[in-house]
């Protein structure tokens, strides 16, 4: 294995090697101290009047007040934030309350919202135009990036979500193998596209029924399900299904169950097997590309599978996709071979300079140290704390990544994972909130870190949950 698979790694220090970084971050933590006194000058204060308002009144206009389920808060109640502004590492509602952000619009924001170079680059670029329905150079540029960057990768095709992204990937498994069946993992989220919505069920050789209304069987009758981290259930799977398995689908680590990281042998075995059985080994790292290590968790556990999906990062904060992998598996899509696929906006020029200029300042020196050494503070500092008021709790992180459970450990699964007390998670979300610090509202999802994320906010953001977590 190219690296450990514990929750945490060694880090190295900031040093003088890389000034233009340690410069940034020392600027950064003096303006967090000035805001610190915001802050607390604002929890004296804290309403979410007008954040009430105006959900009332998104709720006769969209389902459920929002264009995207988690945004309600349906798991952790109270009352949703409407944001106004961000920078950096902080939020801004429209009551004027500040936070510390740990969602970073759900990981995207890797160097820190609104940074000032990416939007002077959007600024110049946008005066070209926003989109051309044509081919552009930006496209070029971001993709020569993204192959040299992702070890699978050796073509990659551009969409506008992750979703879209996940959709391509197994239509081109499918296609490229000449069979039917795909496996993923319970808990594992590729996007809403009808395949992927399914309920695991509890057998291992089980086929999955619909997970959502609207979602017939005949779209999901090849859909196979199984435990993450759990080989033996993979393994009875190519047993019951043998010559029918296109791939294998999964996030390397799990972001949508919470924070879960694979098991030493779990990604080998699902390299190994794949091979075996002539199918594609798929890493959907929408969530994972350019977050756990410049290459994604395939540089980080020193796994390569066949194809890869991202997105987030790669689009600096705008809307964007992409699907890559092997050239021979690549030229089966459109136009180079049968294999269908468009979008009309995919590589716009502004998802390709914002996702080009985030990955030039990912490059810098020490930026993937410096992102495990605050996460490491934070989940430390959190479960520390935690236990010290007598909560049971476990967590990890790996590098801008991380995520805790009100349970005791290990979270191997979304089976562990849901035993966990979500009463509490939602009392400690709201105390956090109202302590100026925004959590994902749920508890089975991931938190980000940014390199805009200062030593001072993490500090603060300790001593919040100590608060709160004595008190709930």
């Amino acid at each position: 294995m190219a690296a450990t698979m514990s929750s945490g790694v060694a880090l190295l220090g900031i040093t003088s090697s890389s000034s233009t970084f340690c410069k940034r971050q020392a600027s950064s933590s003096r303006h967090s101290v000035r805001m610190s006194v915001s802050l607390d000058e604002k929890r004296k204060t804290f309403t979410l009047q007008k954040s009430e308002e105006a959900f009332n009144a998104a709720k006769e206009l969209m389902p459920g007040g929002v264009n995207s389920p988690v945004r309600a808060f349906n798991s952790v109640g109270g009352q949703p934030v409407f944001i106004k502004s961000v920078k950096g590492s902080h939020m801004w509602d429209i009551d004027g309350n500040e936070y510390i952000d740990y969602v970073g619009s759900w990981g995207p924001a890797i160097i820190g919202h609104a940074d000032d170079k990416v939007l002077a680059a959007l600024a110049e670029t946008m005066k070209e135009g926003t989109s051309f329905g044509a081919p552009c150079l930006l496209e070029n540029v971001l993709a020569e990036m993204v192959i040299a960057a992702v070890p699978s990768i050796e073509m990659v095709r551009f969409v506008n979500s992750g979703t879209e992204a996940c959709m391509g990937v197994l239509r081109l498994a499918r296609a490229f193998t000449d069979r039917p069946k795909i496996i993923k993992f319970e808990g594992c989220y590729h996007g809403h596209a009808d395949p992927y919505l399914v309920k695991a069920g509890s057998g291992v050789a089980t086929l999955g029924l619909p997970d959502s209304p609207g979602v017939p069987r005949a779209a999901t009758i090849d859909t196979l399900t199984a435990a993450y981290n759990d080989i033996s259930g993979v393994e009875e799977l190519f047993k019951a299904h043998k010559g029918e398995i296109a791939g294998i689908i999964l996030e390397p680590v799990v972001g949508n169950s919470g924070f879960i990281t694979p098991k030493s042998e779990f990604l080998e075995f699902l390299r190994k097997i794949t091979k075996e059985n002539d199918a594609l080994l798929i890493f959907d790292e929408v969530m994972t590309g350019f977050r756990l290590a410049y290459g994604g968790a395939q540089e980080y556990f020193g796994i390569t599978p066949d194809l890869t999906t991202l997105g987030k990062i790669i689009g600096g904060g705008l809307p964007v996709g992409a699907y890559g992998g092997r050239r021979d598996i690549m030229e089966m899509v459109a136009p180079a071979g049968p294999m269908y696929q468009a979008g009309t906006l995919s590589g716009n020029p502004l998802a390709m300079t914002a996702g080009f200029h985030t990955l030039q300042r990912l490059k810098e020196p020490r930026s993937y140290e410096y992102l495990n050494e605050i996460t490491r503070e934070l989940i430390q500092g959190i479960l520390e704390v935690g236990k010290k008021a007598g909560h049971a709790m476990c967590g990890g992180y790996i590098g801008g990544m991380f995520g805790f459970f009100f349970r005791e450990g290990p979270v191997h699964n979304f089976a562990d994972a849901k035993k966990s007390d979500t009463a509490k998670f939602g009392r400690f979300f709201r105390g956090m909130l109202e302590e100026g610090v925004y959590l994902a509202p749920s508890q089975f999802e991931a938190g980000f870190t940014s390199l805009a994320h200062t030593t001072d906010d993490i500090q603060r953001t300790v001593a919040a949950a100590e608060k709160v977590l004595k008190r709930i």
